[in-house]
Protein backbone atom coordinates (compact mmCIF):
# COMPACT_ATOMS: atom_id res chain seq x y z
CA UNK A 1 0.00 0.00 0.00
CA UNK A 2 1.59 3.37 -0.74
CA UNK A 3 1.97 6.43 1.56
CA UNK A 4 -0.84 8.40 -0.14
CA UNK A 5 -3.54 6.06 0.37
CA UNK A 6 -2.36 4.83 3.85
CA UNK A 7 -2.83 8.87 4.73
CA UNK A 8 -6.09 8.66 2.69
CA UNK A 9 -7.96 6.11 4.44
CA UNK A 10 -7.55 8.00 7.94
CA UNK A 11 -8.75 11.05 7.03
CA UNK A 12 -11.53 10.15 5.28
CA UNK A 13 -12.47 7.31 7.92
CA UNK A 14 -12.35 10.56 10.59
CA UNK A 15 -14.58 12.86 7.89
CA UNK A 16 -17.28 10.17 7.51
CA UNK A 17 -17.36 9.90 11.48
CA UNK A 18 -17.44 14.34 11.83
CA UNK A 19 -20.02 13.71 9.23
CA UNK A 20 -22.27 10.93 11.40
CA UNK A 21 -21.97 12.84 14.32
CA UNK A 22 -23.21 16.16 12.21
CA UNK A 23 -26.01 14.46 10.44
CA UNK A 24 -26.91 13.42 14.05
CA UNK A 25 -26.94 17.19 15.71
CA UNK A 26 -28.51 17.94 12.35
CA UNK A 27 -31.45 16.23 13.14
CA UNK A 28 -31.79 16.86 16.93
CA UNK A 29 -31.70 20.51 15.69
CA UNK A 30 -34.36 20.21 12.74
CA UNK A 31 -36.79 18.01 15.41
CA UNK A 32 -36.26 20.90 18.22
CA UNK A 33 -37.27 23.20 15.83
CA UNK A 34 -40.45 21.50 14.23
CA UNK A 35 -41.12 21.81 18.23
CA UNK A 36 -40.47 24.78 18.94
CA UNK A 37 -42.36 26.12 15.74
CA UNK A 38 -45.29 23.99 16.84
CA UNK A 39 -45.59 25.42 20.44
CA UNK A 40 -44.39 28.66 19.57
CA UNK A 41 -46.22 29.25 16.77
CA UNK A 42 -46.45 33.02 16.52
CA UNK A 43 -42.56 34.10 17.96
CA UNK A 44 -41.15 31.30 15.30
CA UNK A 45 -42.86 32.54 12.32
CA UNK A 46 -42.72 36.59 13.30
CA UNK A 47 -39.12 36.03 13.65
CA UNK A 48 -39.00 34.49 9.83
CA UNK A 49 -41.26 37.51 8.77
CA UNK A 50 -44.16 35.31 8.68
CA UNK A 51 -47.01 36.21 10.60
CA UNK A 52 -49.56 33.56 11.26
CA UNK A 53 -52.52 34.11 9.60
CA UNK A 54 -55.13 32.72 7.38
CA UNK A 55 -53.48 33.66 4.91
CA UNK A 56 -49.72 31.83 5.52
CA UNK A 57 -51.36 28.88 6.92
CA UNK A 58 -50.03 26.91 3.83
CA UNK A 59 -46.53 28.30 3.93
CA UNK A 60 -46.27 27.40 7.91
CA UNK A 61 -47.58 24.11 6.76
CA UNK A 62 -44.97 23.53 4.02
CA UNK A 63 -42.22 24.46 5.84
CA UNK A 64 -43.07 22.22 8.98
CA UNK A 65 -43.69 19.13 5.89
CA UNK A 66 -39.72 19.90 4.78
CA UNK A 67 -38.61 19.68 8.53
CA UNK A 68 -40.45 16.51 8.51
CA UNK A 69 -38.77 15.59 5.06
CA UNK A 70 -35.51 16.44 6.81
CA UNK A 71 -35.82 14.49 9.80
CA UNK A 72 -36.94 11.34 7.44
CA UNK A 73 -33.45 11.76 5.62
CA UNK A 74 -31.54 11.42 8.41
CA UNK A 75 -31.56 8.06 9.38
CA UNK A 76 -31.22 7.44 5.52
CA UNK A 77 -28.09 9.67 5.92
CA UNK A 78 -27.01 7.84 8.65
CA UNK A 79 -26.79 4.45 7.20
CA UNK A 80 -25.52 6.06 4.42
CA UNK A 81 -22.34 7.15 6.69
CA UNK A 82 -22.14 4.03 8.43
CA UNK A 83 -22.30 1.47 5.09
CA UNK A 84 -19.23 3.80 3.42
CA UNK A 85 -17.39 3.58 6.76
CA UNK A 86 -17.80 -0.51 6.30
CA UNK A 87 -16.61 0.11 3.15
CA UNK A 88 -13.40 2.23 4.24
CA UNK A 89 -12.72 -0.92 6.99
CA UNK A 90 -12.50 -3.27 4.45
CA UNK A 91 -10.17 -0.98 2.49
CA UNK A 92 -8.04 -0.63 5.77
CA UNK A 93 -8.23 -4.25 5.94
CA UNK A 94 -6.72 -4.86 2.57
CA UNK A 95 -9.32 -6.50 0.87
CA UNK A 96 -12.33 -4.35 -0.21
CA UNK A 97 -12.99 -6.52 -3.25
CA UNK A 98 -16.19 -8.80 -1.47
CA UNK A 99 -19.51 -9.49 -2.05
CA UNK A 100 -20.52 -7.94 1.43
CA UNK A 101 -19.10 -4.53 -0.58
CA UNK A 102 -21.29 -5.54 -3.39
CA UNK A 103 -24.07 -5.43 -1.26
CA UNK A 104 -23.29 -2.26 0.71
CA UNK A 105 -22.58 -0.82 -2.27
CA UNK A 106 -26.38 -1.47 -3.71
CA UNK A 107 -27.62 -0.37 -0.42
CA UNK A 108 -26.17 2.78 -0.86
CA UNK A 109 -26.95 3.41 -4.39
CA UNK A 110 -30.93 2.63 -2.93
CA UNK A 111 -30.08 5.24 -0.03
CA UNK A 112 -29.08 7.82 -2.63
CA UNK A 113 -32.15 7.09 -4.52
CA UNK A 114 -34.13 7.55 -1.64
CA UNK A 115 -32.58 11.21 -0.66
CA UNK A 116 -32.99 12.20 -4.29
CA UNK A 117 -36.55 11.70 -3.66
CA UNK A 118 -36.59 13.31 -0.48
CA UNK A 119 -34.67 16.62 -2.34
CA UNK A 120 -37.70 16.05 -5.06
CA UNK A 121 -40.11 16.24 -2.07
CA UNK A 122 -38.82 18.67 -0.60
CA UNK A 123 -38.48 21.47 -3.46
CA UNK A 124 -41.85 20.43 -4.80
CA UNK A 125 -43.54 21.52 -1.33
CA UNK A 126 -41.06 24.84 -1.79
CA UNK A 127 -42.20 25.36 -4.56
CA UNK A 128 -46.27 25.07 -3.68
CA UNK A 129 -46.15 27.11 -0.45
CA UNK A 130 -43.89 29.99 -1.95
CA UNK A 131 -45.39 33.15 -2.69
CA UNK A 132 -44.37 36.79 -4.13
CA UNK A 133 -44.93 38.03 -1.02
CA UNK A 134 -43.12 35.24 1.08
CA UNK A 135 -41.04 33.34 -1.01
CA UNK A 136 -39.11 30.16 -0.47
CA UNK A 137 -35.66 29.44 -1.54
CA UNK A 138 -35.05 26.14 -1.38
CA UNK A 139 -31.42 24.52 -2.27
CA UNK A 140 -33.34 21.22 -3.48
CA UNK A 141 -35.18 19.45 -6.09
CA UNK A 142 -33.79 17.82 -9.38
CA UNK A 143 -30.28 17.96 -9.19
CA UNK A 144 -28.25 16.32 -12.13
CA UNK A 145 -25.34 15.47 -9.96
CA UNK A 146 -27.50 13.97 -7.48
CA UNK A 147 -28.75 11.42 -9.91
CA UNK A 148 -25.51 10.60 -11.50
CA UNK A 149 -24.36 9.69 -8.13
CA UNK A 150 -27.48 7.32 -7.60
CA UNK A 151 -26.33 5.52 -11.38
CA UNK A 152 -22.84 5.56 -10.88
CA UNK A 153 -23.15 3.85 -7.66
CA UNK A 154 -25.96 1.40 -8.84
CA UNK A 155 -23.18 0.66 -11.67
CA UNK A 156 -20.20 0.23 -9.22
CA UNK A 157 -22.12 -1.91 -7.21
CA UNK A 158 -22.83 -4.29 -9.96
CA UNK A 159 -18.98 -4.08 -11.03
CA UNK A 160 -17.47 -5.08 -7.43
CA UNK A 161 -20.43 -8.15 -8.20
CA UNK A 162 -18.87 -9.24 -11.40
CA UNK A 163 -15.24 -8.38 -10.10
CA UNK A 164 -16.00 -10.32 -6.94
CA UNK A 165 -17.10 -13.30 -9.10
CA UNK A 166 -14.08 -13.47 -11.14
CA UNK A 167 -11.64 -13.20 -8.52
CA UNK A 168 -13.73 -15.92 -6.65
CA UNK A 169 -13.73 -18.00 -10.37
CA UNK A 170 -9.86 -17.57 -10.42
CA UNK A 171 -8.86 -18.75 -7.13
CA UNK A 172 -11.14 -21.75 -7.32
CA UNK A 173 -9.17 -22.36 -11.07
CA UNK A 174 -5.67 -21.82 -9.37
Amino acid sequence: MSQDHSAALPVARSFLRLLVGLNLFGGVVILALLVWSITHEQWTFTALGIPPSDDTRLEIIGMRAIAALGLLAVPLNHALLKRLLAIIETVRQGDPFIAANAAVLQGIAWLLLALQLISLAVGGVGKAVSTPAHPLHLNAGFSPSGWLAVILTFVLARVFAEGTAMREELEGTV
